[in-house]
């Protein structure tokens, strides 16, 4: 049969062809529908030459928020006479018109892109679109690179622009990233625009080959091990229907280069059926606590969290220790490293003047003071200054401001946020908002484990699947049996029997003692969820009224709009 030349089409178009626009978006928030943007910036260039660059300020028609001009430097003044974004888009459009757009973590911009279209009677933009952060994924290892920022690819591509959360700014270094991304991506024989589009979706040949491993998988809740040949566990997840989730790895839909690398090792899949699918989530983090397997993330060292702990010596102070103890120490925790633990010590010493100092100080101790004295931070226990009566009061503030009310904190560190973002000392700001979440996040979530790890025992249940109650019996804070009852049975010898065969779980110090916060946090959200209904309560099971969820929420809020322009540089490689 004679060879039949293929068509320009089916050949496709050469990457040294393709005009592309990389952009950057700047806005008030990551939400297309409360947020607006506040700056555009974007680069033309084909075959590696740039054609022209497009720029501009964009009045979001209402203030934007102190946490975003604190990560991008754009305040309300230099918006005030920027044109509103109606004004823009007829020039933004204009100069993407028949261009390959390209953006890092491309769905937030092109989804702002697409809301001011909408909003303002234009078509959304037909034009391709390529993602730097898929691309990244789909080329790079985590050998090279720890994750997928755009700060982090700059660096490794040698970008001639450092990104600056400033949008041309971005552009231009997310133009010197796709550029090494094309050069990587040629090594793969990716050569045209829509090899490089489908390059990003297409399944190895690792993964086409093991199919077969997902076979003897049943459909049911419970955890997965990928094994190498050795047996060595290499990858533990958990779902509610096992044989899905486990096909899911050998499709095109699994384009983490870290599961696919796995992929490429495994030689068999085991699986534990779970009654529940909370009985999977918690085995699951047990399991992966005590295999730590290499291609596990999250949850591979539960015993390496901190505490800040309020001392019991005679003049007490905040210590990051990594053991809870049973000496009547007050505790604030867990944190996952002792850089956060420290953050959260320096917000609570903003608001309290405890000592800070590492040295004992007893009633007979005579030493010249610190300079923490002079700027009034520190009453000067040490040179007898202040008294056991008046360090004490200091010392029931820092305690009731870890357990019960964080307003004090609150209140003391939003102050100086603001009097630093008044005087434009944004990365003070920035550093103080931190702190202030690291130690009101971890007050809220430490007393919500609290609640749940003093009651010697808990029985709940939620409708099952087909009929029936998944139920559970939770022991200070700790999963102690799981069950399904069937439909129609009887619940009071269900119960009984389950309860009566449970694990028997001892109490101990501090406020996670049964089990990993983790744990208790998966049995928390199962409770919260809707249809749960509580069997039985062996205890109280409260809150504390003035408690720092309240303060949560609110940094919560403010945060939500920094996370999600965060998300847009992109999540770590996997």
């Amino acid at each position: 049969m004679d060879a039949v030349q293929g068509t320009l089409d089916e050949l496709g178009t050469p990457l040294s062809d393709v005009t592309f626009v990389v952009f950057d978006l700047e806005t008030t928030g990551g939400a297309p529908s409360d947020d607006a943007i506040t700056e555009i910036g974007a680069v033309k260039v084909r075959a590696g030459e740039v054609l022209g660059e497009f720029s501009t300020l964009v009045d979001p028609g209402g203030p934007i928020p102190p946490f975003i001009s604190v990560l991008t430097g754009i305040t309300d003044a230099m918006v005030v006479a920027a044109p509103r974004i109606e004004a823009v888009l007829p020039s933004f459009l204009e100069f993407i018109r028949g261009a390959t757009l390209v953006a890092h973590n491309a769905g937030f911009d092109t989804r702002f892109v697409k809301a001011a279209c909408a909003a303002h009677g234009y078509p959304p933009p037909a034009n391709p679109v390529v993602d730097t952060v898929d691309l990244a994924r789909r080329v790079l290892t985590r050998d090279e690179t720890p994750n997928a920022k755009l700060s982090t690819l700059a660096r490794f591509f040698r970008s001639a622009t450092e990104p600056c959360h400033r949008a041309l700014a971005d552009a231009r270094a997310t133009v010197d990233v796709l550029h090494g991304l094309i050069e990587r991506a040629g090594s793969f024989q990716v050569h045209t625009l829509e090899e490089l589009k489908s390059f990003v979706r297409a399944p190895t040949p690792e993964q086409q080959r093991k199919r077969h491993l997902a076979d003897s998988v049943p459909h049911a809740p419970g955890v997965y091990f990928f094994e190498d040949e050795r047996g060595e566990v290499l990858y533990i997840g958990k779902s509610t229907n096992l044989r899905n989730r486990v096909r899911s790895y050998f499709t095109a839909g699994e384009t983490r280069p870290r599961i696919r690398e796995m992929i490429g090792i495994a030689e068999r899949v085991r699986h534990i059926v779970c009654s529940t699918a909370l009985e999977a989530e918690v085995r699951e983090l047990r399991l992966i606590g005590g295999a730590k397997p290499r291609y596990n993330r999250r949850s591979r060292f539960p015993e390496k969290v901190v505490w800040l702990k309020l001392t019991t010596e005679a003049f007490p102070r905040l210590s990051i220790v990594r053991d809870l103890k049973d000496d009547g120490a007050t505790y604030l925790g867990p944190f996952t490293s002792a850089r956060l633990a420290d953050e959260a010590r320096i917000a609570l010493h903003e608001a309290v003047p405890l000592r800070q100092c590492t040295q004992p100080v007893t009633l007979r101790t005579r030493r010249a003071a610190c300079v923490l004295h002079e700027m009034g931070r520190c009453g000067a226990p040490c040179e007898g200054r202040e008294s056991p009566e008046e360090y004490a009061l200091h010392v029931e503030s820092a305690r009731r401001a870890m357990t019960l009310d964080a307003s004090p904190v609150f209140t003391a560190v939003s102050a100086r946020m603001e009097r630093l973002s008044v005087e434009q000392r944004y990365e003070e700001a920035s550093i103080d908002r931190d702190r202030l979440a690291s130690f009101v996040r971890t007050a809220a979530r430490m007393q919500r484990l609290s609640a749940i790890t003093r009651i010697p025992q808990l029985v709940a249940a939620s409708p099952a699947f087909g009929g029936g109650w998944d139920i559970h019996v939770i022991r200070y804070g700790r999963l102690a049996a799981a069950g399904v009852m069937p439909k129609g049975a009887h619940p009071t010898p269900f119960v009984a029997s389950l309860t009566a065969t449970a694990e028997a779980v001892i109490p101990g110090p501090g406020p996670v003692h049964a089990a990993s916060a983790e744990e208790t946090e998966c049995i928390l959200r199962w409770l919260e969820s809707p249809g749960v209904r509580l069997v039985e309560v062996d205890g109280e099971w409260s809150l504390p009224a003035h408690g720092a969820a309240r303060h949560k929420a609110r940094i919560d809020l403010a945060y939500q709009r920094f996370d999600q322009r965060r998300d847009r540089e992109g999540r770590p490689l996997r």
